[in-house]
């Protein structure tokens, strides 16, 4: 339990003092430079999913990152204890879906600022949600993964 919340936490905590920057100093100036043309600090607001997909559908994002949510949770408390880069992924997952959920919430969009030029704008929490999927899957994929009964 200790591990969710300070995994959970930590990702939401840093995602959303990272956006509240980008919205303080990125807003006004659009974007900024730090490697010309391979990576810029950029101001974006998405109103849809990873890669601005289904733009605009700020409610079924909310119920989807809910249902996610708690299949997660779910997930997170029946898995054995042992599989802890499973629960590390999901942790992961759980906190940056709390930070775009809030974003969307709050907002009606997600603050996205990450810019490698050649990829779409991110945050830290999708950094988190990919990363997070990626320890589930190569778990999962790697092992035969029990649940408690």
């Amino acid at each position: 339990m200790l591990m969710l919340i300070l995994i959970t936490g930590g990702v939401l905590i840093l995602d959303q003092i990272t956006k509240y920057l980008a919205q303080t100093y990125l807003m006004e100036v659009g974007s900024i430079p730090l490697i010309l043309d391979v990576f810029h600090l950029t101001y974006v607001e998405n109103t849809g999913a990873a890669f601005s997909l289904l733009t605009g559908k700020i409610s079924f994002f909310i119920i989807i990152t809910a249902l996610a949510l708690a299949v997660s949770l779910y997930v997170y408390f029946r898995v054995d204890q042992k599989w802890v880069l499973l629960r590390f992924g999901l942790a992961l997952v759980m906190g940056g879906a709390l930070g775009n959920l809030l974003d969307r919430m709050r907002h009606g969009y997600v603050v996205d600022f990450f810019d490698f030029r050649v990829f779409p704008v991110f945050n830290v929490a999708d950094s988190a949600i990919v990363l997070g999927a990626v320890l589930i899957a190569w778990v999962v994929l790697k092992n035969d993964i029990s649940f408690k009964k």
